[in-house]
Order: structure tokens, then sequence, then C-alpha cells
């Protein structure tokens, strides 16, 4: 019995294993953001745009009009299409903008979003989900260009993140693996070329 107990835990550490060598060996594929650039013909990225896709796992950075480079990402546990509460981990729909820039957090580095917006607002109000005094705080925060406030039902922790300490498995393994609270992750080191280039006020679609 013991015997065959360890037999299959250590089989399953070996094509787990096999599985991150797999993916290790995938993404020695990648090319940098500078070789995407070079490639391009370009030596700047002006006027940034982010295209998200949770159907197909990916990000598209654009300059201008040029897609440059196009990125692994993985989102919310939550697979619905409508986000609802701070808690449910759906990674939202809609239109939004970077709002605030954190290279000190658990996930390496944050990209802030300025979810609810004011679409996701309006919808919140009706629905009920939102109060009109969280609505309207909502509101005023946009006016003003800010993220928006943490503490409403519909939540604003919402960005694209690394992953942190565990980068070295998550981001070799070959399939997607949504695992977040509805926020965007990539690699430690993909996030840290989007940081580098991306600015306050970058508009990203997130579509499905």
């Amino acid at each position: 019995m013991v015997k065959n107990i360890l037999y299959i835990i250590a089989s399953s550490a070996i094509f787990f294993a096999g599985m991150v060598l797999y993916g290790v060996i995938l993404n020695l594929k990648e090319v940098t953001l500078e070789e995407a650039m070079a490639e391009k013909g370009i030596s700047t990225i002006d006027n940034p745009k982010l295209k998200v896709d949770r159907k197909y796992f990916r990000i598209e950075l654009y300059s201008g009009d040029i897609l440059v480079k196009t990125y692994k990402a993985v989102f919310g546990k939550n697979n619905s299409l409508v986000k609802t509460s701070s808690n449910d981990k759906v990674t939202p729909i809609g239109e939004y903008k970077i709002c605030g820039k954190d290279s000190s957090i658990k996930y390496h580095k944050f990209l802030r979003l300025n979810y609810p917006n004011m679409h996701d607002a309006a919808e919140g109000l009706k629905r009920h989900y939102l109060t009109q005094d969280e609505f309207d705080a909502i509101v005023l925060t946009h006016r003003i260009n800010e993220c928006t406030p943490e503490e409403t039902r519909l939540g604003a922790e919402i960005g694209i993140h690394g992953i942190g300490t565990y980068d070295v498995i998550f981001c070799n393994l070959p399939f997607s693996f949504n695992w977040t609270n509805g926020s965007i992750a990539v690699s430690n080191e993909n996030v840290d070329e989007l940081y580098k280039v991306l600015k306050i006020g970058t508009p990203v679609s997130i579509t499905y």
C-alpha cells in the first residue's frame, strides 16, 4: 500500500516537472519588448494602449495603431461575464484606464485600473449593487481622474499584476489557469516590461 502511494506521488511529481519544463521550452521562444519593438522598426512606445482578451488569455500592447507585442495572461477564478461584487473573483469587461502604479505589492508590480467605470457604476446603481452614496463617490473620482474608492460593494482593486513568489512555476505552465481575484496576471518579467512603458491614463480595453 505504502509502495503504491509513493509510486503515485513520484509519478505525479515527474509529470508536473515535465509540464513545467515543457513550458520553459515554449517560453524560450518569447521575444523581449525591445526585440519586438526592433522588429516593428520603432524605438519608443507612443500613445500606448492595451487590448485584453479574456477568451484567448492574452494582452496586446499597441503603440498607436501598431501591435507591438502579445502577452500571455490569466484572469479571475470566476469566468462570468458580469462582475457584481468585490468578492466574486470576476475580471470585468469594459473600457478602462490605468489610474495608479505600485511597485511594492505581493504580486511584484501592479497597474491599477479605474474600475468600476461609469457604465459599471450606473449598472450597479440600477441593479442595487451600489447605494446612491457609493455611486456618487465613484462619479466624483472619475471627474477628477483618480482611482475609484475601494470601499464600495463593487470593489476597486482590479488591475494588471505579476505572479510574485511562484512566478517560475505559474509562468511556465503550458496551459492557462485562472487564479486571480479578478485582476489580470502576467509573468513578473512581462509586468516589468509593461510597467516601464505604460503611463497613468493608458487606455485598457477588456473583452471576451
